[in-house]
Formats: structure tokens, sequence, C-alpha cells
């Protein structure tokens, strides 16, 4: 038999035990509770992944016919991505919220629509929940990171919770996190649904990660200006902020600068490891359609070694190919730690568009 949830997985009781006459008149295999069954879900939709939300030719034919932008809808609502496995590989389907899409299109602006069918206040009851881990995994998340995650010990309740990733599952499920089932990773999918995060977390306890939130609209602002000194000074002041994380390496690098750079999500697309000359540019910011007139960005992180190295190595390994059809202003941008002193240092240079 085939059955399909609205949110959870199906909930399951009991075992195959026969323990008398009684179960085995039951069923063949002892037991009347359902157990013998296919099922669908955000982990693991199989072939009806395609149906879990609208897909991404759905929404650009209903952008166009609404006159609306499909790369804002894209930023605002994508994210979901669901995987169906075939004889022949993996088919990847960018999956979007339904509600959101369609009172974007009625309403003709882009906004938090989702969080009318479920609060701010619901989210806030799980991330807020004592689970050791749990806090780390959200900031990462915020910053853009993807966070390891066993889905295998979820009860497929709302209720029973041993550890971090029965959390973190619940989340998957409830649509507040987006799987990847071929790395078993989360993540925080698109702009709604931070926003969300953001809500929810600025009520509680973790001031230390709304203040970088805040922060990061002013540290945007000092990249464009290409303000060095009060780039590096932004970045350690999310370290100081965010302290909770481990800060041993050039991942734990990456994470402060994603949460310390969490505004420029209103004008970039942010790509990590993005493949590009002779190895991977760490993290670039690509300026949405609407925003053409920001520069893009590449960023090498270094840890205690140097920022002027940093930006050598941009150069060194061509990690601006990548954006090579694109024709506005680009920054490069070199961060460093040094381990000695605890300190950031930060060099930023611009290449000049062709004329």
């Amino acid at each position: 038999m085939t059955y399909m949830t609205g949110i959870l997985p199906i909930k399951k009781y009991g075992t195959h035990q026969v323990d008398s006459v009684e179960d085995r008149r039951e069923g063949p295999l002892g037991g009347s509770a359902l157990n013998m069954f296919t099922e669908y879900s955000m982990a693991d939709p199989g072939e009806l992944a395609a149906y879990f939300g609208f897909t991404e030719k759905e929404v650009q034919d209903l952008c166009r016919d609404y006159g609306m932008s499909f790369d804002e809808a894209k930023a605002w609502y994508d994210g979901y991505q669901l995987i169906t496995h075939t004889k022949d590989g993996q088919i990847r389907h960018s999956m979007y919220s339904p509600r959101s899409v369609v009172e974007a299109m009625l309403r003709h602006r882009f906004g938090t629509y989702w969080n009318q069918t479920e609060t701010y206040e619901a989210l806030k009851v799980y991330i807020q929940m004592d689970m050791d881990g749990l806090k780390d995994a959200i900031v990462e998340m915020l910053a853009g990171e993807h966070v390891r995650i066993n889905t295998g010990t979820f009860h497929n309740d709302m209720t029973t919770f041993a550890t971090k990733d029965d959390v973190l599952t619940l989340l998957l499920h409830l649509g507040h996190l987006t799987y990847d089932s071929l790395h078993e990773t989360v993540s925080i999918p698109n702009k709604e649904v931070s926003l969300e995060y953001v809500n929810a977390i600025s009520t509680m306890d973790w001031q230390e990660v709304i203040a970088s939130v805040n922060a990061s609209r002013k540290l945007l602002e000092a990249l464009w200006a290409m303000d060095s000194g009060a780039v590096a000074a932004g970045i350690e002041h999310a370290h100081r902020e965010i302290s909770i994380l481990q800060y041993n390496d050039e991942n734990s690098l990456s994470c402060t600068v994603g949460l310390a750079f969490y505004f420029a999500r209103e004008y970039y697309t942010i790509i990590r490891e993005l493949p590009s000359g002779k190895g991977f540019a760490d993290i670039c910011f690509l300026p949405q359609r609407a925003h053409l007139d920001k520069p893009a960005v590449v960023i090498e992180l270094k840890w205690d070694k140097s920022a002027a190295g940093a930006i050598a190595q941009i150069k060194e390994r061509r990690y601006v190919d990548a954006l090579k059809d694109y024709q506005g202003d680009l920054l490069l941008v070199g961060v460093d730690f040094d381990k000695s002193s605890k300190t950031h240092s930060c060099v930023i240079e611009k290449v000049e568009k062709e004329a």
C-alpha cells in the first residue's frame, strides 16, 4: 500500500512480534497496526518529488503571467531541493511553497506569507530546546552553512526528542529546513524561512546572534566603501558575539563571515566553494538581477597566514574566471585570522569593469 501524509511521516507503533492467538488472527504478520506501506516524505520523496510543491517551471510561468520578477521569487521561496533516485542517476527538483508563491502573485509583492499558517512562535518552541549542539547548528545554518544530520532516530511525532538530530528532522518535515539526501545535510532553504528564524530568536536569549545580524547592514556598506579596517572590525565583532562556535579553522571562519554578512542576501546570491580557475573560491557574492549596480565579491579566507596572501591566491588561481560574463565591478577580499593576536585582518581590491 502507498500512503501520503500532509506533514510528518507516519507514526509507527509496536513490533512485528506475535504475542497471542488474537494477534495471529489480526493479520498475516501479527498485530493490527498498519506497517506494510510505502512512505514518501521531505527526506525521501521518491518519484513523487515533483508533486510536493510548485516546480521552478510553474513559478516561471506564474511570474510571467502576473508580471513579477522570477529572480526575486527564486530568492524568496526557492531552496527545497528534492531528489528522485533513478537507474539513470539522480533527478533534482527545485520546489517552491505554493502558498507563498500564490500570495506573492496575487498581492504583487514578495514577502513572508508562509508564517501566516505557522507563526514563528511554533518554530521558537523547537529551536530553544536544550539539546546539545542544537544552538550551534542553528547559528551555522543562519550563516549559510549545511549541517550533517541523522534522520534515522526521529520518532515521527512532535513530542519525542532525544538528540538535536530529532529536532532538526522535525523542522525538516515541517518545512523549516531543506534536506540534501546525497550528503545527509540540512540547511535553511530561502530568504522567507531565514526571516522566520530571525524573528524567532529575536525574542529569545540569543541576543549575540541578533546583534551580528543587525550589524551586518553596516558591514556590507563598509565592504562597498572598500573600508578594509571596518570590515575586519565587523568580522571581529561577529566572532566575539557568536563565540559559542568552536573557532579553530577556516570552516569556522567561514561561518563567522557568513553570519557577519547576513544582510548581503538582500542583494546577492551567495555561493560557497565556487569552482573557478584552478580551484574553488571560498565565498562569492553574485548580484541579483534587480541589484546589478552592486559589485560582485570574491572572498578568500586564511587561517593564521595573511590577508594579502589571500588576495594573491585569488589572482594566481584565477578565481574570477567564474565571473567572466559579469560586466559590473568586482571586489576581491582577503580575510585572515591571526591566532597569536586573535585578531582579523582584511584587504580589499577593486577590479574595474572593462569599457
